[in-house]
């Protein structure tokens, strides 16, 4: 598995039981596994602000979202995201991926480079979202119908699907997010 590696030279600030003893101005290596993470779920469920709070100080974001003027927003996201890759960073793909068949494309991609693939499902209620999205103003709203029409493509996601680890997500309350892992027999069971 491709792995990212982080070279840190010891300060004097850093914890002495650490530093390897007979070799003190050696870098120490931390190896950190590449993640490709797949958000899953409606419009305004909090999706952005999770990763505002979560992985944008260790993740690469990219979302369709911000390629408003690109023509090819699918292909414009798979480069985006190989390149991410290819220099050993892991990304957050910050979309809906409501469909199986869009997740797919995306789990490969991240596989053929060696990522963990993690996805996080935003578990909400279609009036929760719209309450949601009056609140955003400019791009960020939009129309309601985007978010009907993405409830009736919405498949929950599943380790069949080549998921490594799968997590359920919930809004608890203003920008507080309650985080649940899924194992595989809830996988199974429904």
């Amino acid at each position: 598995m491709r792995q990212r590696i982080i070279e840190e030279r010891f300060g004097h600030h850093r914890d002495p039981s650490l530093q390897h003893t007979d070799y003190p101005d050696l870098p120490l290596v931390v190896v950190v596994d590449m993640e490709l993470v797949i958000f899953i779920g409606l419009q305004a469920s909090g999706k952005s602000t999770f990763f505002r709070q979560k992985s944008a100080a260790t993740h690469e974001q990219v979302s369709k979202d911000l390629m408003r003027n690109n023509k090819n927003r699918a292909r414009r996201q798979a480069q985006l995201i190989e390149a991410t890759l290819q220099t050993g960073r892991s990304v957050v793909v910050d979309n809906t991926n409501p469909r199986v068949e869009e997740r797919a494309v995306l789990i490969q991609l991240g596989k053929t480079y060696g990522a963990k693939i993690i996805g996080y499902y935003f578990e909400s209620q279609v009036t929760d979202c719209l309450k949601r999205n009056t609140l955003r103003s400019g791009k960020a709203k939009v129309p309601d119908v985007a978010i009907y029409a993405t409830i009736k493509k919405l498949e929950r996601p599943s380790y069949g699907e080549g998921f490594d680890k799968l997590f359920d997500v919930k809004i608890a309350g203003s920008e507080v997010f309650e985080i649940c892992p899924q194992t595989d027999s809830e996988v199974v069971n429904g």
